[in-house]
């Protein structure tokens, strides 16, 4: 039985079941082009992350979460390489779906496709909700007036009285809502909107939604740029440059005032941010020449995103105090309210361009999840119905109808910070699975026209790495190590100010002493096997990102983990076509 569950797919055979042949008729349309897929990819990361948990991000980590920004921008830089060289050997859809079943076997390939439904269709519900909290605020300025509780979750709305919250929007929902048998009629309406008309885009075809994309990223950039500038010169002008070091508590200035520690409890946001730049992969059976184009699209839109999100970073901090942006949802927007920049034209434009990010967001990710699925479908891992195309639209018809019922349905009894907490681990963990599979795989020949991870022998220079890295903590910290297995907590402050409980603080001991363990072990098969530097990298550093997820993310994580595993043992393992 463990071998028929890590039985892996050959390339080939993936290759023919994709409709690798531009000319072919019954897959979908290769009508992308390297600009389209960039654009694609800007249109997926720069939406929610920036326009509203970058606020969480910013609120914890303080001027220093620009650090932030560059080590998890770097971690992406190396799965995008990596990512990049299985688009460029398997240009078919399915993502890191795929390439774990070419390289880790049919188990892990579950796990992950499994795993992406918690990036593209629950992270979708996040951009939903955050689409309506911008729409709504956007209508308010246009003196249109939609009712507290038609725009708010229903669980936000309870949890904001249980919970004693001050939020006027939120009170007023659960107060005002008209009650039907005992129970109060709240529900977030035009999340619900937004999200029927996306699916109805996608259903129609790759085509118009990637016109409408290709409009909406133009804009976002232009709208970005101009924040970046009017922001960046008010702050000089206005003399608010300290505000990149404030004083912490201690009154002690600093560019990380709550120190590293703060710094990395932003990780959930900052990650977050990025998601969606590897639902570039997913079009590679839509892309003209996907060898070539798809690695291109993919690292343009990552290092042209990473550059905004910095120059954001800083212009946030610098214009108000980071400590300000406690609870704030739509920090472009907050920075020119009359208390802070006090720019109202800027406060309208920001308001609208937020609306079109998010709808550009929502518009990639809700093309993404029904093409995995429609790859695991021809594994004979879904039912067959889940690959079905449309005859005139050349879209997965059924898989994009479903994408939008899973989307949809939870937004009636879910709310953001659940939805944030669910989302960025499972594509931590689908990044480290694609880098580690990249060293599974063997070598090829170079052709022209296609991309080619460069080779850069890591037998010498991966270990050096770790123990260069060991160094440099016990350096920082003579404590760091004999404080990972330290399980007495009676001493820690953010313990004794309750802060964070027991198992928080074991949650990070634990992820620390899997960190390091395998970052060991990894520099002992370096050596031994001569592994490529690259994907190397990309391992090591989404695990030290993991090691930044809080004990709620983990428990979401593998509960999901845990149910998906038990449907594929009910049908995945029996209908699997490599068990036939």
């Amino acid at each position: 039985m463990a071998n028929s569950l890590f039985r892996t797919k050959k390339i080939e055979n993936i290759l023919a079941e994709g409709s690798d042949d531009p000319h072919g008729g019954g897959g979908l349309k290769r009508v992308l082009t390297v600009r389209d897929l960039t654009f694609f990819g800007i249109a997926a990361i720069l939406g929610a992350g920036s326009f509203s948990s970058l606020g969480y991000a910013v609120f914890h980590g303080g001027p220093g979460v620009v650090s932030l920004f560059i080590i998890t921008g770097i971690a992406c830089a190396f799965t995008a390489l990596c990512y990049s060289e299985f688009a460029s050997r398997i240009p078919v859809a399915g993502s890191a779906y795929t390439y774990a079943y070419a390289s880790f076997g049919e188990l892990f390939a579950w796990i992950i496709g499994w795993a992406l439904i918690m990036e593209y269709s629950i992270g979708n519900i996040y951009v939903a909700y955050s689409w309506s909290d911008y729409f709504t605020s956007l209508m308010g300025k246009m003196n249109v007036h939609i009712p507290e509780y038609l725009c708010t979750s229903y669980m936000e709305a309870k949890h904001a009285v249980e919970g004693g919250s001050t939020n006027a929007d939120e009170l007023a929902a659960w107060n005002n809502a008209p009650v039907i048998g005992g129970l109060r009629m709240i529900l977030d309406l035009p999340a619900l909107v937004i999200n029927f008309l996306i699916t109805y885009l996608v259903y129609r075809g790759i085509k118009e939604s990637r016109n409408f994309s290709n409009v909406m990223v133009i804009l976002k950039i232009a709208v970005v740029a101009l924040i970046i500038i009017v922001g960046g010169y008010l702050v000089f002008s206005h003399g608010l440059t300290p505000n990149w070091t404030p004083p912490n508590d201690e009154g002690v200035k600093s560019f990380m005032p709550n120190g590293f520690s703060g710094v990395m409890m932003a990780v959930a946001s900052v990650f977050f941010a990025y998601i969606g730049f590897d639902a570039v992969s997913v079009l590679a059976e839509e892309s003209k020449n996907p060898q070539r184009d798809l690695p291109r699209g993919m690292i343009l839109s990552l290092v042209i995103c990473t550059i905004i999100y910095i120059l954001l970073t800083l212009v946030l901090t610098g214009a108000v105090n980071y400590r300000g942006f406690d609870g704030v949802g739509d920090p472009l927007a907050f920075i020119f309210e009359p208390q802070n920049l006090n720019v109202g034209w800027m406060q309208f434009l920001v308001a609208v361009v937020a609306v079109v990010a998010m709808t550009s967001v929502l518009l990639v990710f809700q093309m993404g999840q029904p093409r995995i699925w429609m790859s695991m479908s021809r594994d004979g891992l879904l039912p067959p119905v889940f690959q079905k195309i449309h005859p005139k639209y050349k879209t997965p018809s059924f898989a994009t109808i479903v994408t939008g019922l899973v989307v949809g349905v939870p937004i009636l009894f879910t709310d953001k910070t659940f939805v944030l907490d669910f989302t960025s681990i499972a594509t931590l963990f689908a990044f480290v699975l694609v880098c580690g599979g990249v060293l599974l795989i063997p070598r090829k020949e170079k052709l022209g026209g296609r991309f080619h991870l460069p080779y850069i022998n890591g037998q010498f220079i991966f270990p050096l790495i770790v123990i260069g890295s060991i160094i440099m903590a016990w350096s920082l910290s003579k404590t760091y190590f004999s404080d990972m297995f330290n399980f007495d907590y009676s001493a820690n402050a953010d313990y004794t100010a309750g802060k964070k409980t027991f198992m928080d603080l074991a949650i990070t001991n634990i992820s620390l002493i899997v960190f390091w363990t395998s970052a060991l072990l990894l520099a002992v098969f370096a050596f031994v096997k001569k592994y490529s530097l690259i994907p190397l990298m990309g391992v090591i550093t989404c695990m030290y990102l993991l090691t930044g997820m809080s004990k709620s993310n983990w428990v979401w994580f593998i509960g999901w983990l845990v149910i998906g595993i038990i449907i594929y043992f009910l049908y995945g393992y029996k209908k699997s076509k490599l068990a036939n």
